[in-house]
């Protein structure tokens, strides 16, 4: 992959036109999670550093083109004076006069954040005059927006396509991160899918097999593959109309020599609550009243030899229920060897998802691994081997 970063570009005096993610969690009015304003802290500042002005394009939940007041951006200034440690204005409008205004009265040294992208259809819809109109507030175009990079938006797509422009620090960080995983990998490499369902993942695993020397099944999916051997999953969450579907992805594995590794035990439970009653069977005995909740000791031990086999580790999704103690054991434990193994300088650890980044920072091994992913939707679509817009604008 090639594309350009900041490094490449005169910025000095020139207005940068910044695609952030700073779609973070609010309660009353304060940002309860910053992770992804602090992301975004690296570019701003060597923006300021290299003598450019930052100018910030972002959107906010689902304002459907129309303005909605509880959606505006304003109340984020704060939380971005704090993270960047220079003053932030608001501009009310991300376009014309209001926008213009704001811009033009932006002095040396401090920031600008437009209001959501969002607030106007020409946003998703992706209109060449939305664009247009967003191109005409700058000179430079730095999108910081991983996360944003799957949609063919004004502000992600667009408007690359306008202006000179540039990855920003996190977004550079995460491409060449994905590129290590996937792109130009040390092999062998291993896979770990988890989730509760295939047909959600059906094109995540069907690229994997292709690309992957070992793909490692967990959660209630592994269910699903457990029952299309024909083995008997008792209650467990499964999707039985999928057991065809499993059975392909097997066979197409077998064919590019991929090894697919489901558990050889599990842990089993009568009701699903903390503290429950447990035990661990052999995969093939999971009682008719019972359901799987979790991977067992044995899977686990088989997991870490593999790991310690492989040289690249890509992780998306748990593999068992790791919101409810006991059955966060082989979630825990696997997180656990990935990332002692990653700090021996033994494995390339990358991993992204809503539910994974929550498990490993559960597990409390986030800071250990190579790379972790806040992207969701984003990270799901490159690990399908999908070409992301956003990304795609960029390349050289």
């Amino acid at each position: 992959m090639a594309w350009k970063t900041l490094d490449d570009l005169d910025i000095a005096g020139k207005i940068v036109l910044t695609r952030v993610d700073i779609n973070v969690p609010m309660q009353d009015g304060r940002v309860t999670d910053a992770t992804r304003i602090d992301r975004i802290v690296p570019t701003v500042r060597d923006i300021l550093a290299r003598g450019g002005k930052p100018v910030l394009l972002a959107h906010y939940g689902r304002p459907k083109g129309e303005v909605v007041p509880e959606l505006s951006l304003e109340p984020l200034t704060g939380a971005l004076e704090t993270a960047f440690g220079v003053p932030v204005r608001f501009a009310t409008d991300c376009i014309g006069l209001a926008a213009k205004t704001a811009v033009a009265a932006l002095p040396d040294g401090e920031v600008l954040l437009l209001e959501n992208t969002r607030f106007h259809a020409g946003e998703e819809a992706n209109a060449p005059m939305f664009a247009a109109s967003l191109a005409a507030l700058g000179e430079i175009y730095c999108n910081d927006a991983f996360s944003a990079a799957h949609r063919a938006h004004g502000s992600t797509e667009g408007i690359a396509k306008l202006l000179p422009s540039c990855a920003g620090r996190l977004m550079e960080m995460e491409l060449s991160a994905l590129d290590k995983a996937l792109g130009q990998p040390k092999r062998p490499v291993v896979a770990v899918v988890g989730g509760a369902k295939v047909s959600t993942k059906l094109e995540l695993l069907g690229n994997l097999v292709r690309k992957v020397d070992h793909l490692v099944i967990g959660g209630g999916m592994a269910n699903t593959f457990l029952a299309a051997q024909g083995i008997d999953v008792g209650k467990s969450l499964a999707e039985h109309d999928m057991t065809e579907t499993a059975r392909e992805i097997i066979a197409k594995a077998e064919e590019v020599a991929c090894a697919i590794h489901l558990p050889t035990d599990v842990v089993v439970a009568r009701e699903f609550r903390a503290g429950a009653d447990s035990e661990t069977v052999p995969a093939d005995a999971c009682p008719a009243d019972a359901m799987i909740l979790d991977a067992g000791p044995e899977t686990v031990a088989r997991i870490a030899e593999i790991f310690a086999e492989c040289r690249t580790l890509i992780w998306n999704g748990p593999l068992g229920a790791f919101e409810i103690p006991p059955f966060d054991m082989a979630t825990n434990a696997a997180a656990r060897v990935a990332a002692d193994q990653t700090s021996a300088g033994n494995l390339i650890s990358v991993a992204g998802g809503g539910d994974t980044v929550a498990a490993l920072n559960k597990a409390g091994v986030a800071d250990d691994f190579t790379y972790i992913s806040t992207a969701g939707g984003a990270f799901l679509e490159w690990m399908e081997g999908k070409t992301l817009p956003g990304v795609a604008a960029l390349m050289v």
